[in-house]
């Protein structure tokens, strides 16, 4: 209840411009040798969206903080994959970091100017605020360009006119937590969150292959909708229901290694799938050793 709680007061201070710079504490009780870990992702979080953001990241941090079976290298994995989640590569960061490089390193007519991205369509429109986003999707899902289109951008410092687009893109910032893109994070993060939690409580050993999974996700374009794909296959296909009780694998760990091992680039994921369904069926089976 405290980290909703969190969240909401997250979200109204951004919504209403209310959002100071004090650099958010350590969690009480957070060990030492997690500490650079987590005041790493503390100032990577303000820069990306704010103070109120940073303290959302060190709420979600404080979860797992006096949990006996986690220890610091647990808690810095976590801490360091939660951060570079939060820090999703949506164009407004792109185009922060652009105008983040130091000036000396913005040659003119130089081709480290340039930053060449692939999107997809849904992906530059879910940068903007859900109200306008919505109507925009609905009409490109009409005319059948969803999920087909793709876009390149080019985020280039060379000139002042393109400085001016990249500070314009940046300015999007502050709508960045009304986004389509935003709502789709949040969700993800918190069931990446709860299926750690749950790891931990019902097969503990398996809880670093759990935290493990969020590097299945990076990037832009198809292939961070493909490694989203996947993620969600393994996790409803073979941790959910282990977790609930419905799936008897005793060593979550390595079906998961078995599982990602089996990920390919492919929308359909055949492989993905046959190998999780293998998976289950060893484990159904009567006298089946995953049970044991």
């Amino acid at each position: 209840m405290e980290s909703v709680r969190s969240s909401l007061r997250y979200l109204l201070a951004d919504f209403i411009g209310d959002d100071d710079r004090e650099q958010p504490f350590l969690p009480d009780g957070l060990p030492d040798a997690a500490a650079p870990v987590v005041s790493e992702g503390i100032h990577l979080l303000m820069e990306y969206q704010g103070a109120g953001y940073a303290r959302l990241y060190v709420d979600r941090i404080r979860r797992f903080v006096r949990r006996s079976n986690v220890d610091p290298a647990m808690l810095c994995q976590i801490a360091q994959f939660l951060a570079a989640r939060m820090a999703y590569e949506d164009p407004i960061w792109i185009a922060q970091l652009k105008l983040f490089e130091p000036h000396t390193s913005r040659r003119e007519g130089g081709r480290e100017s340039d930053d060449v991205r692939r999107f997809r369509l849904d992906e530059l429109i879910g940068v903007l605020p859900q109200a306008l986003a919505d109507s925009l999707l609905a009409g490109f899902e009409q005319i059948g360009w969803l999920g087909r289109r793709r876009l390149k951008a080019r985020f280039s410092s060379r000139s002042r006119l393109s400085v001016r687009r990249l500070r314009m893109l940046a300015g999007l910032r502050r709508w960045r937590l009304q986004s389509v893109r935003y709502a789709e994070e949040r969700a993800w993060v918190e069931r990446w969150l709860h299926m750690i939690a749950r790891a931990l409580d019902k097969q503990p050993a398996a809880a670093s292959a759990v935290i493990a999974t969020a590097t299945m996700i990076q990037g832009q374009g198809d292939g961070y909708r493909q490694g989203l794909a996947d993620w969600h296959a393994i996790i409803d296909g073979l941790a959910k229901p282990t977790f609930d009780g419905v799936l008897p694998i005793a060593d979550l760990s390595t079906a998961i290694a078995e599982a990602r091992a089996a990920a390919m680039p492919d929308p359909r994921q055949a492989a993905l799938k046959r190998a999780v369904a293998q998976i289950r069926a060893r484990a159904l089976a009567p006298n089946s050793n995953a049970a044991e």
